[in-house]
């Protein structure tokens, strides 16, 4: 007879990730709309920096904070790309933009504490709160998808310590303009509002510009991974920039939950962000036509959605969403319903492009059947 348990509060608030269900709730042989992974290989002279560093015997602990080459290349990606300043110091390797996301709110919230996040959002940002004993409120989007100054004010409170900004969105899609930006970061601002801002798609966009919340406030914590951006999702490597005092308090849970982030994965890392840029280029220019043949087949079959100027998500609308993924599912298609991605959400589904054109084709072809 097995004994009765009795667990965390803590575990009981969250539930097995929207996504992962459905991920797992595919045949083999399921067009997979519903994952949000490049289905590129890791560039070659990655992988090499990975078997060479085997080679070599560097299989051990790393600094917590990570292999200092690593975070000098970072730094100098930060400036020459974001435009903000950030020391080596400042800069913590962790085992992917998960964990990063994970000790970043571990050391800014705590019990009786407001996160305000995008509703649409991605799926971590309500857990991860829970986690740490705070409690998630869900900011209304505009019509084009994107967090408002206006939108975000109305849902302060005295007890509102973090915002979280996600550009280009997941599940939406959307960039976040510059003016907005400038916007959410006087906002906090004005009300000492920490930013956590999920920058892991910024080299996937296909109109507007990448602006980091971090070049115009100085109290951001900036997340970042090579996941999506070097088809490296299964390395799990991570990143994340703040302000130094802020960095030590996450390394303080870092160093307990994690240690270090794998080694090997960091000299991957490394070769990454210092070497050819070319496969990115290759990557986005794939994903911008495959949106285009997305939108051209959602738009033929009478479905409406907002095309999505970055990352490689689409959200378009769907009545009885659930019956839908459901029924998609039946017929060999993986998506997700939108209210994975928050109440918000409920009315659309999420379709993921990182897949094969001809896949694209396929599945729009049983949506038109099922649908």
């Amino acid at each position: 007879m097995t004994a009765s348990r009795r667990f965390s509060s803590r575990v009981d608030k969250i539930d097995i990730s929207g996504i992962r269900k459905m991920f797992e709730g595919g045949g083999p042989n399921a067009i997979n709309l519903g994952l949000g992974q490049p289905d590129f290989d890791t560039p070659n002279h990655i992988k090499q920096a990975a078997i060479d560093a085997i080679i070599d015997g560097f299989t051990g602990y790393t600094m917590n904070l990570g292999i200092p080459e690593l975070r000098e290349a970072l730094s100098n990606k930060f400036k020459e790309d974001n435009n903000f300043e950030a020391k080596p110091n400042e800069i913590i390797i962790t085992s992917g933009a998960s964990e990063a996301l994970h000790i970043a709110l571990l050391a800014l919230v705590e019990q009786g504490d407001e996160v305000l996040i995008p509703d649409p959002g991605f799926v971590s940002y309500v857990s991860l709160t829970d986690l740490a004993g705070a409690t998630a409120v869900g900011v209304p989007l505009s019509e084009e998808m994107t967090l408002t100054p206006d939108n975000v004010v109305a849902s302060i409170t005295e007890k509102t310590k973090v915002l979280v900004i996600n550009s280009p969105s997941n599940p939406t899609g959307s960039v976040q303009s510059r003016d907005e930006i400038r916007g959410l970061c006087e906002v906090a601002d004005d009300h000492n509002i920490t930013i956590i801002s999920d920058e892991v798609y910024e080299h996937f966009i296909y109109s507007g510009e990448h602006v980091s919340p971090a070049s115009i406030s100085e109290n951001v914590v900036t997340i970042n991974a090579t996941s999506k951006t070097y088809a490296m999702t299964g390395w799990r490597l991570g990143y994340i920039a703040a302000p130094r005092d802020i960095t030590e308090e996450m390394l303080k849970i870092h160093q307990y939950v994690q240690a270090c982030a794998n080694s090997i994965a960091q000299k991957a890392a490394l070769a990454a962000i210092t070497g050819p840029q070319d496969s990115v280029r290759v990557m986005r220019e794939s994903f911008r036509s495959r949106r285009d043949i997305l939108m051209k087949g959602l738009k033929d079959l009478g479905i409406k959605c907002i095309e999505p100027q970055g990352a490689f998500y689409a959200f378009p609308e769907m009545d009885n969403s659930m019956e839908a993924v459901q029924k998609l599912l039946g017929s060999g298609v993986i998506t997700v319903p939108g209210s994975a991605f928050g109440p918000n959400g409920e009315g659309h589904i999420r379709l993921s492009y990182a897949v094969s054109e001809d896949d694209i084709l396929k599945a729009l072809d049983i949506m038109g059947q099922v649908l």
